[in-house]
């Protein structure tokens, strides 16, 4: 079948590994079902595969993409759940020591199929196309639970949200606006800044702009070049919500300020099936659609990677079959 891959690990030239090809059809074990793949998209985790960060070298070669909607063989419409526990674990799906995500043990989605446990395979919302559907299962997911899992913050109250143009970034700025929160945000550029206006944002400013006031709750994916702002941002009391550090780990961590101000500082990874769930049903029932920077045929693989490797995003980059 046809497939976008990573033949074998490249640190520091990731994109000489990716391959546009053929692939076996995956062997479909007890419990799991085929997935036919009508849209994917990518995420900056499909970078670091290719790069070989979170696999062994053994494991390529592996079909790279975590996120994907498409049907099933009987023509049912689905979206994907990422996330994979180890046989029998009832508990948050992203507490299991053993979890993995598609592309770290499991092929993934960009290909003509994939296989997912049955209970990976949720209905797709009627209003949605693939191509927005595709976007969800992880920087949707991971916002949501940052938003209304994690960070407590309350529709009225003001919260910033650092980078404008990423997936996870856009996504919170949509669901946030949409809950009634009023959304400030960062970009690095006229463009990014446009972009997050457009997704919903009240009020832009450069990176480290000093804010007409502090807020109560900062969602920071950046990292290092953000984190000190993100932490002198907060009110007394307030919250930063982090998931990711694409930017690298701070070079100070704050702690007198977070001990002084009484700071909170909350990690998030990913979100449960129950959570995909209910942002399924809100994006149905708010009728919100996911940004998509670029939608290209998955024989454009290395396009939209290219894209992804050098910022030019400007929402979700999705590849369609």
């Amino acid at each position: 079948m046809f497939a976008v891959y990573a033949d074998q690990p490249h640190k520091d030239a990731p994109l000489e590994g990716l391959v546009v090809g053929e692939r076996p059809e995956p062997e479909v074990p007890d419990g799991w079902v085929t997935v036919n793949v009508k849209a994917a998209s990518l995420n900056l985790h499909d970078v670091w595969t290719l790069r070989g960060v979170g696999i062994k070298p053994e494991q390529f070669p592996m079909t790279l993409g975590m996120d994907a909607a498409g049907t099933l063989d009987d023509g049912t419409e689905v979206v994907i759940y990422p996330v994979v526990n180890q046989p029998g674990w009832t508990d948050d799906q992203t507490l299991d020591p053993k979890r993995t995500l598609l592309t770290e043990q499991h092929q993934g989605t960009f290909a003509d199929q994939v296989v997912v446990p049955a209970a990976n395979a949720l209905p797709k919302p009627a209003g949605l196309s693939f191509a927005q559907a595709a976007c969800l299962g992880t920087a949707w997911l991971t916002a949501y639970r940052m938003l209304f899992t994690k960070s407590g913050i309350r529709p009225g109250q003001t919260m910033l949200v650092q980078g404008a143009s990423g997936g996870v970034s856009t996504a919170l700025i949509a669901l946030g606006k949409a809950a009634g929160m009023r959304v400030w945000c960062t970009g690095t550029s006229d463009e990014k800044r446009a972009l997050a206006k457009e997704v919903g944002a009240d009020e832009v400013f450069e990176p480290g702009a000093r804010l007409p006031e502090r807020v109560p709750v900062v969602f920071d994916s950046v990292g290092k070049a953000t984190w000190s702002h993100s932490i002198k941002s907060l009110i007394p009391g307030g919250t930063v919500v982090t998931c990711g550090a694409t930017t690298g780990e701070p070079e100070s961590a704050e702690l007198t300020r977070i001990f002084f101000l009484q700071l909170r500082v909350l990690g998030s990874t990913m979100g449960t099936r129950s959570e995909f769930a209910d942002l399924l049903s809100y994006c149905a029932t708010a009728g919100l659609q996911p940004a998509i920077g670029q939608e290209l045929p998955m024989e454009r693989a290395k396009e939209a990677f290219e894209a992804m490797i050098d910022g030019r995003t400007g929402g979700k980059l999705v590849l369609t079959r």
